[in-house]
């Protein structure tokens, strides 16, 4: 190949950028709706990007936004694949950390009396 070609499938790039595990996943996304380009919803996963092109789709519970950098000619290990975009979603706070048991340790037999108390006379 002598030059990278200046557009990409969007289902394609999204493969190289390792946001989905699989390209026919990417296509799936896309072909539902769940991808915008430039703010303009994409169905069809053959849609072409270049570099300049921002992205918003859902990944997981989160709705990332990205602009294109690269379009990269493989889909290589995470960090090529970072070179690709640079990443515009907002930062979101950590979610609370899970309850812990105050005590020290395993609550003992009698702990665990009153705490069955409690919640029973919660019902």
């Amino acid at each position: 190949m002598a030059d990278a070609p200046a557009k990409l499938r969007i289902d394609k790039w999204l493969w190289h950028a390792r946001f989905f595990k699989t390209r026919s996943l990417a296509a799936k996304q896309v072909s539902g709706g769940h991808v915008r380009v430039n703010s303009n919803r994409v169905l069809k996963p053959a849609q072409t990007v270049g570099p300049g092109d921002v992205l918003t789709f859902a990944q997981g519970r989160q709705v990332r936004v990205v602009r294109i950098n690269a379009l990269g000619e493989r889909r290589g290990p995470a960090p090529e694949a970072q070179t690709l975009y640079t990443d515009l979603t907002e930062k979101q706070d950590a979610p609370p950390p899970n309850p812990k048991y105050e005590g020290k340790g395993r609550p003992s037999k009698r702990e665990r009396r009153a705490l069955d108390l409690s919640r029973r006379s919660d019902d």
